[in-house]
């Protein structure tokens, strides 16, 4: 059990300052002439009174701490007041029994019983033993520092609740832009930038040679990045929306290769609602293009369709390309395939099949059924 911290100096010093002066401003002895007893039965009073603090202290500390994973406010607030009655009332005896013995010289005769209290009410008085006095004295004193502990702990539950909320927050934001600063480098793996410039260098080309098909070029390009943007908000979209998605990518890339690519789509209505990652179909289409020769001589045939088992099959023709002597051969950033397969492990999704042969490379995708996109 962890112990309970409590930062009360200031309410403590405080406190039992105060309480001491009201003590003895009450007491005949300030009155009286400032002798060796009066002076040490002041000193006394103060001592009483902040042993009286500490000791009511401990147990309401002690007994937060007991009731805290419980729950039980009510319970726990009977007992400390049981407890600091007790305490107070069995230390109250002997702070008498100790004074008597310091004023008397002697503990021989001290009876805490031995005197008589009235206490007058109106027209009413009632007359009770020191012990009673001693269960009411005790009662008050229980009574004050449950009040005061109370709203003191209230006030430290408080401000310690805004601070781990000032931090929760805190958090929260940091949470939120290292997602921001995932879904950005996300971003940055998905679409190679060597697309954007090379899809810039067609447009500047278009522009002096074709204006009205630089101007189509330039809403199929908004439109293509517009869907990239807004991919990263889910984790799965609809088949359907990736053909359209795809449809328009493959506009652009035909722009630039001309004859020297062709895609054929053949996805029957009723299969476009399963699900896959979003740019998954852009992914493959950018790494055929780039690992693959584009030609009017040589074609680079890709083909989208579903297989038997429901499978979406992305497959494209075989033509490596070759390096010319003294050529670099094109690097890959060791995106598309790896990208495809991680997120299809992340989503626990059936893994995607990857076969390469007979002149063909073939990718299978497992689609979702799942109704929900994840946000």
């Amino acid at each position: 059990m962890s112990r309970l911290r409590i930062n009360d100096v200031g309410l403590r010093v405080v406190g039992i300052s105060l309480l001491t002066a009201i003590s003895l401003l009450s007491d005949d002895i300030i009155r009286q002439p400032l002798t060796g007893l009066v002076l040490v039965t002041m000193g006394l009073k103060g001592l009483y009174i902040g042993l009286l603090w500490y000791l009511n202290r401990a147990i309401i500390a002690r007994f937060r701490s007991v009731f805290a994973s419980r729950h039980r406010p009510g319970q726990r607030i009977v007992v400390s007041f049981l407890s600091c009655l007790l305490a107070t009332t069995a230390f109250s005896w002997l702070y008498d029994a100790f004074r008597y013995g310091i004023i008397e010289g002697s503990f021989a005769s001290f009876k805490p019983n031995g005197r008589v209290v009235s206490l007058g009410l109106g027209s009413v008085t009632i007359r009770m033993s020191a012990y009673g006095m001693d269960f009411i004295h005790g009662m008050t004193i229980a009574i004050f520092f449950l009040i005061i502990y109370e709203l003191f702990f209230y006030r430290q539950d408080s401000l310690l609740y805004q601070k781990q909320l000032i931090q929760s927050e805190k958090e929260k934001e940091q949470l939120r832009i290292a997602n921001m600063q995932s879904q950005l480098d996300a971003l940055k793996q998905q679409v190679n930038p060597h697309f954007l410039f090379n899809s810039l260098n067609t447009l500047s080309a278009l522009i002096s040679e074709a204006p009205q098909q630089a101007e189509q070029f330039v809403d199929k390009l908004s439109g293509v990045y517009r869907y990239v943007l807004r991919a990263n908000e889910q984790h799965l979209t609809t088949l359907d929306a990736e053909l359209q998605f795809i449809d328009a990518y493959y506009l652009l890339l035909q722009t630039r290769y001309g004859q020297g690519l062709a895609m054929v789509v053949t996805v029957d209505e009723s299969r476009r609602q399963g699900q896959i990652p979003p740019l998954t179909l852009q992914l493959l289409v950018e790494n055929a293009v780039k690992h693959n020769v584009v030609s009017p001589k040589r074609p680079l045939m890709i083909d989208i369709t579903i297989d038997e088992r429901g499978q979406l099959v992305v497959r494209n023709t075989l033509q490596r390309k070759t390096t010319r002597p003294g050529e670099a051969r094109i690097a890959s950033n060791g995106v598309g395939l790896t990208n495809i397969v991680a997120k299809y492990q992340m989503l626990n999704l059936p893994q995607p099949s990857i076969e390469e042969g007979d002149g063909l490379f073939t990718v299978r995708l497992p689609l979702s059924t799942n109704t929900e996109k994840d946000k």
